[in-house]
């Protein structure tokens, strides 16, 4: 029995007549070797995705982990839920800080321009913060308590920003004031974690970005003797 020219014998295991004959030293023929073009082409039209760094998953799972910490403190305690969010609520658009700014000014002559350069600083952090946010653009952590915070962004936190400026400005014009000023910032920045509505890199970054502001105007600002 004759078979078709590109078949092969039976004897080969190929009885069907549109199986391609084998190659030349016995093993699967070049058509069945290359690969096809088409598939390449796909392949370079949809890459596979590059993955994350593990780091940043790691960064995003602490993140994730302290905030749930610090809120479930807030509800476990409802004293420091009250406290929390009463200090966030006078740190909203560093209306604390302008505020006790603006007295100091008033109140001590002999330093008034410190004291208003001093304030000027922590304007200029709250107004970098909400820069930076808009180009960050990062999203607040989901379910941050009753009362909705100002803004859709996180990234970095307004207030933490303001009061680490206040601190360090405060405490250039009087050490006496920076012992006040320090605690009540520190007290700011924990009550945006405890509110849960900023994950501790955003009030971190908030913190950094606002001492650096307050030292590029410290030329300004001198402290007392």
């Amino acid at each position: 029995m004759r078979y078709a020219k590109q078949g092969s014998r039976p004897e080969d295991g190929h009885p069907c007549a549109t199986c391609p004959p084998p190659g030349p030293d016995g093993g699967p023929s070049r058509a069945l070797a290359a690969p096809r073009h088409g598939g390449a082409r796909t392949a370079a039209r949809h890459p596979a995705p590059a993955p994350r760094p593990p780091g940043r998953h790691a960064l995003l799972g602490a993140d994730q982990w302290l905030l749930a910490g610090f809120r479930r403190a807030g509800a476990r305690w409802p004293a420091a839920g009250r406290a929390a969010r009463g200090l966030s609520l006078a740190g909203e658009h560093a209306a604390l800080w302008l505020a006790a700014g603006t007295a100091a000014a008033a109140l001590d002559p002999a330093r008034r321009q410190a004291w208003l350069r001093a304030t000027a600083a922590v304007c200029a952090a709250h107004l970098t913060s909400s820069a930076v946010k808009q180009a960050v653009r990062r999203p607040r952590p989901a379910g941050g308590g009753p009362r909705p915070p100002v803004g859709r962004h996180s990234f970095p936190s307004s207030h933490a920003a303001s009061s680490a400026a206040a601190a360090a400005a405060f405490a250039a014009v009087s050490p006496a004031a920076g012992r006040l000023a320090r605690p009540l910032a520190a007290g700011v920045c924990l009550a945006r974690l405890v509110a849960g509505v900023h994950y501790p890199t955003d009030v971190a970054a908030g913190a950094l970005l606002g001492a650096a502001v307050a030292r590029a105007v410290r030329g300004g600002v001198r402290p007392d003797g």
